[in-house]
């Protein structure tokens, strides 16, 4: 009985901290975007690993995500199976909150899986307006953690929760304005050094 006990109090620590894990690898996603965008970096060099670690980041979400969802299936305190993970409102925990957190999920493989084929099928419009959804990605996942999290009323989670939330919604403002600005999405002046023509479309559309 005390192992038993044991492995759920592990399955269910495993499920908080790779939620929480995963929705700050999704901030940090879509800040590193948007830094990329809007030109903050703009004072140092547009080099290919800044985009390659975006990548990256936005790969680790999709990690830590996956290990979030199986740790609640291991769990044997709420019963989520697959169809609770997977189907909005399926769910008898909490369904709302619960699907919040599901469409975040299949948003994230929707903008994860069109990235890596952008350059095989996905049609340039189609990778823009589905990269989009990441603002609507982190959105989701921001009010399932607040509904969800057992840790949401915690102040050493809420105020970094804020803070992050409020840099996104700041940044994307600018963005906008930045937009209105340039209405090409591109560099009026593109460096020379910067490495080919489909690197700097990526590097203005990131976000």
């Amino acid at each position: 009985m005390t192992a038993l006990l044991g492995n759920e109090q592990l399955t269910w620590y495993i499920a908080r901290a790779s939620g929480i894990t995963a929705w700050f690898l999704s901030a940090a996603a879509v800040l590193w975007g948007l830094f990329l965008s809007t030109g903050v970096l703009r004072g140092r060099p547009r080099r290919p690993w800044l985009l390659d670690l975006h990548r990256f980041i936005g790969g680790l979400t999709v990690v830590f995500t996956l290990v979030h969802m199986a740790a609640l299936i291991g769990d044997n305190f709420v019963h989520f199976d697959l169809v609770d993970i997977l189907i909005p409102m399926a769910s008898e925990w909490k369904p709302s909150a619960v699907a919040w957190g599901v469409v975040a999920f299949w948003l994230l493989l929707a903008v994860e899986i069109t990235s890596l084929l952008r350059r095989a099928v996905v049609p340039e419009r189609v990778w823009r307006a589905v990269h989009a959804s990441s603002f609507l990605l982190f959105g989701f996942a921001t009010v399932h953690l607040l509904q969800a999290g057992t840790d949401a009323d915690n102040p050493l989670l809420f105020w970094p929760i804020a803070t992050v939330s409020f840099l996104v919604l700041f940044l994307s403002w600018w963005r906008i304005l930045v937009g209105r600005s340039n209405p090409n999405g591109t560099s009026p002046t593109p460096r020379r050094d910067t490495p080919g023509l489909t690197r700097r479309s990526e590097l203005s559309s990131v976000g």
